[in-house]
């Protein structure tokens, strides 16, 4: 019998047989088929696929299969044809999922020998070398007990876990700490370094690249493809690769293909050489007391820069902080020094006898000559067809960030990934705008030869959802205050009228806090409680909170609008207080804009509204997880109704049930 996709996830297939309650779902068949097709012609792939398709096994089956063509072979086309998958995600927990439930699972019932591996980034892992040498300069490093300490714990840790990662790590170590330890491509000796035979990075390498499927998020997908634009790499070749949860990947390529620097990175660096507080660093553990003057002078030049850039953007207060021309008035005294500082360790480090010293001073310097580089393509606007921005970071923005970011990613994952691997599937529950329309992720990822595929949800939303559209709400745009009071009246209405989880999705993070301020003694007074996204408790942990009180009412943001997986009666209402328009008031996006504009296209309706329309879906996506999942979406924006464009945001939605009022 020919192993096939029918074979596996049919009605009577492998899974049907291992499985006492498997569903068979005729829209995971057609994808999985669509998927290996795809495969065997070379061609790429975008799939919209339900909540509720199995969308991980329709890729894993064919992609498994594929990995060791044994159809070739049997149409007697001789050896059979080892390929190489990637699949790429967006969040850790389906990452999770992959490998620790789907591939074990699939490994367990196919009679096809295939090996998986989760690839993590370098510096996940512990070098066995760097870290004997942080203990031997441990007390010149660090000026506190609490590093020290962590530093033995980390190397008593060393010798008895299974492979070296973080994640392996029974507590979180301190960052500085950390950072003295990883593993670190210009800071490794190889085959040279006296650890190298029980080395966890290369013996990670090593499975990667003998690996049939590959298991990595986008980040680390799209570092490599970068890397390759510069003639190296992270991972090894592959001829399919599979983009899960694809509706992020513009944001998450433009992110890894642009650069930033940072006034904190920069005092960072320079911390780590020398710290004139604590008395500490590198250039201390060597007794370099001219260098560790130069990294004072450097640090009051950076300093003074970042002033600068400060008052620039403070002067054009009207600005987003967009840099449309390089910057007037503003010198750079910071690169000519760092790259004297780089010349004169690398030249130290020639004089020192042994490697894992010397190494460790020349990884230092060429992170001066990174830094010097980057800041000089930032200021000299070097990088084509890019949008550069100054904006605030760290804790209460008392950093400056310099940012730069291509303004289409299109042309070059066009160049470096669709032209150059045979096979790309995207995937993700929202990627079509209206009915089998894909042509806004198409144009935006630069995909033109492509075979599309819209699959619904096998989930009953007639039954199981209820979609309430409130006509009578003011128009947000006509009168935001008379709006906003509005919605909290609503709110109240909404969340008395259910015992249940409520999430309340927000576009402005300045309206959900209003919102949150002024109604808080009213859930006070209804002992209900209330969790409001931005505060002290980080997301995960809020979410699990959310999950286990009784009525608890979420207000989140733009993170929540997607990737949050609540089933079961924590959650059967979501509210969406406003259509997820973007307000052009990033430089990322006003630049988009104003290349649309430029190019004689309408950039609300070639970019504003399909991004709106996909967000909607991901918003609406959070009520129904399961078959067994019910609830109600209640959206308080009018011009649905009212806007020509509104029937667009209604048509992109799951058919379900419908009320005109609230209850």
């Amino acid at each position: 019998m020919t192993l096939d996709e029918r074979a596996v996830l049919g009605e009577d297939g492998r899974i049907a047989q291992r499985l006492e309650h498997w569903e068979h779902r005729p829209q995971q068949l057609e994808m999985a088929e669509a998927v290996r097709r795809a495969i065997d012609e070379k061609g790429h792939l975008v799939v919209e696929a339900g909540t509720g398709v199995g969308k991980s096994f329709a890729y894993l089956v064919p992609a498994i299969l594929a990995a060791h063509d044994s159809r070739g072979h049997e149409r007697g086309e001789g050896e059979s044809k080892r390929r190489r998958i990637v699949v790429s995600t967006q969040t850790i927990s389906l990452q999770e999922q992959l490998i620790e439930k789907d591939v074990p699972f699939l490994n367990a019932i196919l009679p096809v020998e295939f090996s998986a591996v989760l690839v993590k980034g370098r510096s996940n892992y512990l070098s066995l070398r760097r870290a004997a040498g942080a203990g031997e300069r441990a007390r010149s490093l660090f000026d506190e007990s609490d590093p020290v300490e962590q530093l033995g714990r980390i190397r008593e840790w060393s010798g008895r876990t299974s492979d070296g990662s973080r994640s392996d790590l029974e507590f979180q170590p301190l960052p500085t700490v950390w950072d003295e330890v990883r593993s670190e491509h210009g800071n490794c000796l190889g085959r040279k370094c006296p650890t190298y035979d029980d080395c966890f990075y290369y013996a990670a390498r090593r499975r990667v690249w003998n690996a049939d499927l590959l298991v990595v998020n986008h980040a680390l997908f799209f570092s490599d493809l970068a890397l390759r634009r510069e003639g190296a790499q992270v991972l090894p070749d592959y001829d399919v690769v599979v983009l899960d949860e694809a509706h992020t990947v513009e944001a998450v390529a433009g992110d890894h293909m642009g650069l930033a620097v940072s006034s904190g990175q920069i005092d960072y660096l320079l911390g780590k050489l020398y710290n004139d507080r604590t008395q500490k660093g590198l250039l201390v553990h060597h007794q370099l007391g001219e260098l560790q003057s130069l990294v004072d002078r450097i640090r009051f030049a950076s300093d003074a820069f970042f002033a600068d850039v400060r008052d620039w953007r403070d002067r054009h207060a009207r600005s987003n902080g967009r840099v449309r021309a390089p910057l007037e008035g503003v010198e750079n005294p910071v690169s000519p020094p760092l790259r004297r500082l780089a010349g004169e360790i690398v030249e130290f480090a020639e004089s020192i006898e042994k490697d894992e010293q010397r190494i460790e001073l020349v990884a230092a310097a060429e992170r001066c000559i990174g830094t010097s580089v980057a800041l000089d393509d930032w200021l000299g606007q070097r990088r084509a067809d890019s949008v550069y921005w100054v904006e605030p970071g760290g804790r209460g923005g008392r950093q400056t960030k310099l940012v730069c970011s291509p303004i289409d990613v299109g042309p070059i994952l066009r160049e470096e990934l669709f032209d150059a691997v045979p096979t790309v599937v995207l995937t993700s529950a929202t990627l079509a705008v209206g009915r089998r329309d894909f042509g806004f992720v198409q144009g935006r990822l630069g995909l033109s030869n492509t075979e599309t595929l819209q699959l619904g949800s096998p989930f009953d939303y007639r039954e199981q959802a209820r979609l309430v559209v409130d006509d009578e709400m003011p128009d947000p745009t006509e009168n935001p205050l008379v709006y906003e009071s509005a919605v909290q009246d609503r709110l109240r209405r909404i969340v008395e009228a259910t015992d249940d989880g409520v999430f309340v999705l927000f576009t402005s993070y300045r309206m959900m806090k209003n919102c949150a301020d002024r109604m808080l003694p009213w859930f006070t007074e209804r002992k209900r409680p209330l969790f409001v996204q931005g505060g002290d408790l980080p997301r995960s942990l809020m979410l699990e909170r959310f999950k286990k009180s009784a009525g608890g009412v979420l207000f989140g943001t733009d993170s929540f609008w997607q990737g949050v997986d609540v089933p079961g009666d924590a959650l059967r209402t979501v509210v969406i207080t406003k259509l997820p328009f973007s307000v052009p008031d990033h430089p990322l996006l006003e630049a988009r804009l104003d290349a649309i504009r430029r190019g004689g296209g309408n950039p609300f309706m070639e970019y504003q509204l399909p991004e709106a329309v996909i967000k909607l879906k991901q918003g609406f996506g959070r009520l129904i997880r399961t078959r067994r999942d019910t609830g109600d979406v209640f959206v308080l924006d009018p011009r649905v109704r009212t806007k020509r464009y509104g029937r667009l945001f209604l048509d992109s939605l799951p058919e379900c049930g419908t009320g005109k009022t609230i209850d």
